[in-house]
């Protein structure tokens, strides 16, 4: 990381929470933070003449830059010697910030801001910036173990590659463990013909296992060079995909997962798994797109 850490703030208890996380990343990897309020004015019957118009933008502004304060005063308790710049926008949040990635290190946000309707479990803004972001985003929600592990969702995949790069910097800047799930099962993996016509299964009993353990250690292949001062698990996990992985969220400080894996449909921005993930981790997401890092 090189830019800033920029998080988005629209006075809802989660983004005052996502202001927090992005002060401790922007300390971990000594950076300043910029904190974004976007204004987007309501439209006005026509009648509404300017005095009326001026007096409501006055008041939203009044009310975003004091937003903007509480959100100041949150991360200088969190980080207290870190460098923040505060700012509001006018625009559409998800496109605002979406902008604001281009020259940042990392975009947090909230999991639900003030617009979110009753009973969704995530915002737009986080869906979009999931998707859409120009680098890695971080969406915080649940209750993330500060002594936990950060786990990586290893699915051995290209696209899955600046996840691994970004999990372990993250383990290495923050001082913690690094735990990499990797989950199969037979129906997770395509059939291939016996060997011998003869037989009547495609592999014997335990390959698979065997094949699969063989795929999580080339998706790791050659981090604990660049990473040495980092611990690792491996973990295989047997079951189905986004209910192992949303189960091992539940302890941990951090969960990484690329915004596409192995079974990712051409056209589909944030695979099945990551939304998944988004909407029912028990700790803080992170999704990474492998264009983020070419």
């Amino acid at each position: 990381m090189g830019n800033a850490v920029v998080v988005g703030v629209d006075g809802s208890p989660s983004s005052f929470s996502a202001v927090e996380r992005a002060a401790e990343e922007a300390v971990l990897h000594g950076v300043g933070l910029d904190i974004v309020h976007v204004l987007t004015m309501p439209p006005l019957p026509a009648a509404v003449d300017a005095t009326t118009y001026e007096a409501v933008s006055g008041a939203m502004h009044e009310k975003a830059h004091g937003h903007l304060s509480e959100a100041e005063s949150r991360a200088r308790a969190v980080a207290p010697g870190i460098e923040i710049s505060s700012a509001v926008m006018a625009g559409e949040a998800a496109h605002v910030l979406v902008e604001s990635s281009r020259l940042a290190s990392l975009v947090v946000v909230g999991s639900r801001g003030l617009g979110g309707l009753r009973g969704l479990l995530l915002g737009s803004v986080a869906v979009h910036l999931a998707a859409h972001a120009h680098c890695p985003v971080l969406v915080f929600r649940g209750t993330p173990d500060p002594s936990g592990p950060i786990v990586l969702c290893a699915d051995g995949s290209a696209a899955n590659s600046a996840a691994v790069d970004f999990a372990f910097a993250e383990a290495s800047f923050g001082d913690a463990r690094l735990v990499a799930a990797h989950v199969w099962s037979e129906w997770s993996v395509p059939p291939t013909p016996p060997r011998d016509p003869a037989l009547a299964y495609a592999r014997k009993p335990g390959e698979l296992a065997g094949e699969e353990e063989a795929l999580l250690s080339e998706a790791l292949s050659g981090t604990g060079e660049k990473y040495p001062d980092v611990p690792v698990e491996r973990r295989l996990l047997h079951g189905r995909t986004r209910q192992e992985l949303i189960d091992a969220s539940r302890d941990a400080r951090l969960m990484v997962v690329g915004a596409r894996g192995a079974g990712g449909f051409a056209g589909m921005l944030v695979g099945s798994v990551s939304q998944a993930l988004l909407h029912h981790a028990h700790c803080p997401v992170a999704v990474v797109r492998r264009e983020q890092y070419e």
